[in-house]
């Protein structure tokens, strides 16, 4: 059920189970994680994830758990957990394309992701209320990192679901568009952003990562900046974004 296609140092992975809503059990979490280290291996300057269908991931595939013997805490901590770590730290700028419901460990693979376009009428939210069971996958982090720990208590004790444009207007993700438009705009972002200086963009990646983990003040992560701009100031990408702004042509750079 996950694809992989590489092309023009873009790599797409795809969910592609619609008929049970991209969820995702063991092996589809282990099949995710391959094409993730496939398209490290392949050392593509971009990633473009999303799902078939009418949803970009349901969350967790329930219909064969029983739950007398369910060994939640293995799924989500020996499974997941190092899933999302990997994804988050993929060598390369990433980018989500969602519509319809992204729920469970299809927020988690969001939450994963560098940049996210969503359709408008997407669904987020915690609809675990209804299973006697919690938000999880980072839910709870980014739920009250943006919105708040009022807000978040709310949806997780209500199970009610905002949409994609709620959900970008209070900074859950990047930008919302009509659902027709999502995949469109995130492949030609992902395309544009290949052919940039993708060494740069890393060194930012890491540098938002590590503030975001740290909570760093902003003297520190001004620091640290000043660090990754140095390193990046011996690289070809450097010298050849700055003679391009002098000579007044498209940088060529190779990340």
């Amino acid at each position: 059920m996950i694809e992989l296609t590489i092309e023009n140092d873009v790599a797409e992975v795809v969910l592609n189970a619609p008929q049970k809503m991209n969820s995702l059990d063991e092996a589809a979490l282990a099949d995710l994680g391959k094409a993730y280290d496939d398209a490290a291996d392949a050392k593509v300057r971009a990633l473009v994830l999303r799902g078939e269908g009418r949803g970009f991931c349901a969350g967790r595939d329930i219909s064969n758990v029983t739950p007398a013997s369910d060994d939640a805490y293995g799924y989500l901590g020996h499974t997941v957990t190092p899933l999302l770590k990997k994804m988050s730290g993929f060598p390369a700028p990433t980018f989500a394309s969602a519509h319809g419901a992204c729920l469970g460990v299809g927020l988690g693979l969001l939450v994963a992701t560098d940049v996210v376009y969503i359709a408008e009428d997407a669904k987020i939210g915690s609809p675990f209320a209804n299973l006697g069971a919690t938000l999880d996958s980072g839910g709870h982090w980014l739920f009250t990192e943006r919105l708040g720990a009022h807000r978040t208590l709310d949806l997780i004790y209500t199970a009610e679901l905002i949409s994609g444009a709620d959900a970008v207007a209070s900074g859950l993700f990047s930008r919302a568009m009509p659902a027709d438009q999502v995949l469109e705009k995130t492949r030609a972002t992902a395309a544009k952003v290949a052919t940039g200086a993708t060494g740069a963009f890393n060194a930012s990646k890491e540098l938002v990562a590590h503030i975001r983990d740290q909570r760093l003040g902003l003297w520190t992560a001004m620091e640290e900046e000043n660090v990754a701009q140095g390193d990046l100031c011996k690289s070809e990408d450097y010298a050849e974004g700055f003679q391009a702004f002098q000579e007044k042509r498209k940088p060529n750079f190779k990340g």
